[in-house]
């Protein structure tokens, strides 16, 4: 198991960025599948983007493409979001995710077993 502990939302303007980060707690964090999800009220969680273990491939969703940067430090224990060019569509809770599976897997069912608490994120203008 490892712990997730999400930070770095806010309120902002369209057009500026936020970075987001996720601090894990446990000993294997390396081993995982680290991901991003968002969600907004009355619709299921929605796949933002993620990130192998080792940190040499990543995935996003269509939307978030060449907007968001994910990215990972394992000495650290961290997980990153780069969120540029924001729009008022991508106000949302974002959560942190974590998965032993192969990322392909994981993103392809969605069945991560780790989640943080969220952090909210809102984008005005």
């Amino acid at each position: 198991q490892v712990q997730l502990v999400e930070s770095g939302g806010g309120l902002v303007q369209a057009g500026e960025s936020l970075r987001l980060s996720c601090a894990a707690s446990g000993r294997t964090f390396s081993s995982y599948t680290m991901a991003w999800y968002r969600q907004t009220p009355g619709r299921p969680r929605d796949f933002v983007s993620a990130v192998s273990s080792t940190g040499d491939a990543t995935y996003y969703a269509d939307s978030v493409k060449g907007r968001f940067t994910v990215s990972r430090d394992n000495v650290k224990k961290m997980l990153y979001l780069q969120m540029n060019s924001l729009k008022p569509e991508d106000t949302a809770i974002y959560y942190c995710a974590a998965d032993r599976d192969d990322p392909v897997v994981a993103v392809t069912s969605g069945r991560f077993d780790n989640w943080g608490q969220g952090t909210q994120v809102t984008v005005i203008g």
